[in-house]
């Protein structure tokens, strides 16, 4: 308050009296008292802070729930694309045993037709593995007689092949 405004006021207090200020004071109380100082700004940044903080907060939990379950989705989306190509898979390798054991009954068949030293010439050009899974299926007799018609290196790889192969429990590595 001013110098000028207070001495008006005080001169005008005096001369109404001492009853007149009583009055006064009664019906005006906040006339002649002090007026409560308005809140900080610090106060005023606190306040608003912490209503937005709680705000922000909300926003910030909705933004990562949001994100969670698109993540989840496309989670969901990729187990699916795997479980498809599972089954497809799964289906292409019923077919591809179902083929190896009709094509590789036929082939034994073939093998068993053959002349013995016809069959121990194509047997040295293949896998040593093939030639072993297929000697191993045909008769003992006809085994033998190709194997005797074989160069005798070839042969006695193929018989290691078989002998490994008939092995029980033998550890992976030996060493």
């Amino acid at each position: 308050m001013s110098a000028a405004r207070r001495s008006l006021l005080g001169r005008a207090v005096r001369g109404l009296g001492p009853a007149a200020v009583v009055v006064l004071g009664l019906v005006a109380p906040g006339a002649l008292a002090q007026q409560a100082p308005p809140p900080t700004s610090e106060e005023d940044v606190r306040a608003f802070c912490g209503n937005i903080a709680d705000a922000a907060r909300d926003q910030r939990y909705l933004l990562q729930k949001k994100e969670l379950e698109d993540l989840q989705a496309g989670v969901d989306e990729r187990l699916k694309r795997l479980e498809d190509r599972s089954a497809q898979y799964q289906d292409w390798l019923k077919k591809r045993e179902e083929f190896m054991r009709v094509a590789e009954s036929q082939l034994v068949d073939i093998y068993k037709n053959m002349k013995s030293d016809a069959a121990a010439q194509q047997l040295e050009i293949v896998r040593p593995e093939v030639a072993a899974a297929i000697i191993m299926k045909l008769s003992p007799r006809l085994a033998s007689a190709i194997l005797n018609e074989m160069d005798s290196t070839k042969a006695a790889g193929l018989t290691g092949i078989i002998a490994s192969a008939a092995a029980p429990d033998q550890p992976e590595d030996p060493s």
